[in-house]
């Protein structure tokens, strides 16, 4: 068996209604997949986190290291595209390309062995996981207060667990809305907060002691990724949790975010740091150090169940009888994308979402959907 196409889509929906959080705003969605298929006819799907066009090139610089190999071989073919990208980028984009590529050979596999993702790569530690909503972003017009107000109260009513909220307007309307949020939902849902790397130590300091009587589940990237020290110094400031990773690649960065003690919450993306092999990698270094992981998962429902088989197979720590649940971020912003592309549609019941136990990543893509959002036409 052996890899004869490799193909990339750039999928781009412009949305309803633009949102914002503290860094800039979204008005379109647009993200790279890629389809690999084998000369049997069998073919995996992967996606890439971050601009799409650019995942869309890396992935055709590394697609001639693809072609004729064996898929079953995707660790080898994980370090030939690493070995392929070292001289020009360590971090950053290109280890979003080879998440996509990877992600899908790991799909391809499961599908060759009939087996989910999951159980490939060592087995499934629970067979659901609890979903938190990320949403409450910030949006233009007055009364955002009351829109924030209404939106977590409609993930209450949903039945979520647990929500997650943007702050980084300014300390002052970040604690208001905080506030106004918990007051809300109460407080027996988890509330968590992320400022995307909005504040400087002294701002992130004071927002934290300001919002601690709200029991926030964590503080997400609450300063710049670059500055390892401000994250291990605001951990001895607050008794939040602080939560980072999501702009972290490949294990060498996760080391130094795990060396330096910089968080209690580990978020690596699987479709930006390094796909489901890496991730596994970043795993046990985390692991080795007791740090909690809980995955960044933003796109389409193939990056969705990438995370999923990535959780399920996530060792319990610490290892106890009856282990706490794993979260997992589910995206509740307008995507036609997300809600279209992949079969069956993510369900939700009773606050838990199923380990999928279909072969691969337990998903179809539906190719009418790739052609109604995609610039390249399918064959």
């Amino acid at each position: 068996m052996k890899i004869i196409q490799v193909e990339t889509f750039v999928l781009s929906n412009q949305l309803k209604e633009a949102f914002s959080f503290s860094q800039w705003s979204y008005s379109e969605r647009r993200i790279c997949i890629v389809k690999i298929t084998t000369d049997t006819g069998v073919c995996g799907w992967g996606e890439g986190y971050g601009p799409a066009d650019v995942i869309k090139a890396g992935i055709e610089l590394v697609k001639p290291v693809l072609m004729n190999q064996n898929p079953l071989e995707n660790e080898t073919l994980w370090f030939h595209m690493y070995r392929k990208t070292l001289d020009f980028a360590r971090r950053g984009v290109l280890a979003a390309s080879i998440s996509a590529v990877d992600v899908a050979l790991w799909d391809l596999k499961g599908k060759i062995l009939d087996l989910p993702v999951s159980v490939l790569m060592g087995g499934q530690h629970r067979k659901k996981v609890v979903p938190y909503a990320t949403g409450l972003y910030f949006s233009e017009g007055n009364n955002l207060k009351a829109k924030l107000v209404e939106e977590a109260k409609l993930y209450v009513k949903q039945g979520f667990k647990a929500i997650k909220m943007k702050v980084g307007l300014s300390i002052a309307e970040d604690i208001e809305l905080v506030k106004a949020v918990r007051e809300a939902i109460g407080n027996d849902i988890k509330l968590m907060v992320d400022s995307n790397h909005a504040y400087a130590l002294r701002e992130a300091t004071e927002l934290s002691r300001a919002i601690e009587p709200y029991n926030i589940g964590w503080f997400e990237e609450p300063v710049s990724p670059e500055y390892y020290h401000q994250y291990r110094e605001l951990r001895t400031k607050t008794t939040i949790p602080i939560a980072g990773g999501e702009c972290e690649y490949l294990r060498y960065g996760f080391q130094t975010l795990l060396e330096n003690d910089c968080v209690d919450i580990l978020q690596v993306d699987i479709c930006g740091a390094g796909g489901l092999s890496e991730a596994k990698r970043i795993a046990t270094l985390a692991n080795t150090r007791g740090v909690e992981i809980i995955p960044h998962v933003w796109g389409s429902g193939i990056a969705f169940h990438a995370a999923l088989h990535f959780i399920a197979n996530i060792e319990p720590l610490p290892g106890r009888l009856h282990p706490p649940e794993i979260y997992i971020e589910y995206d509740r912003t307008e995507n036609k994308i997300r809600e279209t592309l992949t079969q069956p549609s993510i369900e939700m019941k009773n606050g838990f979402i199923n380990i999928p136990q279909r072969s691969g990543l337990g998903i179809e893509v539906n190719e009418d959907v790739v052609r109604d959002f995609s610039t390249k036409i399918l064959v």
